[in-house]
């Protein structure tokens, strides 16, 4: 049954990665093809319920658990381009840290967001203490 499961992870990310090569999209094509994958898990229905199929939740916690190992090959790029790295650092640099601030901001706007939208509870204390 891994098996099946595993074919299906890697039929998505193929597909994406065609998709992605025939239309010339910006993304990557594993990012396509774990969208795919959602969608489908959605029109049948499966992405809502508690009880997923086990084959499936057990193969990506298998992935997930291992997922360190998946970082070892962007590892070694970045060591076999530390010469280019030493000479383009200041734009790295500079993007690194524009970007996370960027994320950081976004990621407080969207939770102020979130929050406001909340509907307030009215069966305890509002600040979370008792006295």
């Amino acid at each position: 049954m891994t098996l099946t499961v595993i074919t299906l992870l890697l039929g998505c990310q193929l597909l994406g990665e065609v998709l992605v090569r025939l239309t010339g999209v910006p993304v990557p094509g594993p990012v396509v093809g774990m969208a795919l994958l959602f969608l489908g898990l959605v029109a049948r229905g499966l992405i809502y319920r508690a009880d997923m199929p086990d084959p499936l939740r057990d193969t990506a916690g298998g992935l997930l658990r291992h997922l360190s190992l998946l970082f070892v090959p962007a590892g070694v790029g970045v060591m076999a381009h530390l010469p280019r790295l030493a000479e383009e650092w200041a734009p790295i640099t500079a993007a690194l840290v524009l970007s996370t601030l960027i994320t950081i901001v976004v990621t407080g706007a969207i939770m102020q967001m979130l929050l406001r939208r909340r509907p307030v509870r009215s069966d305890g204390p509002a600040d979370g203490g008792g006295t």
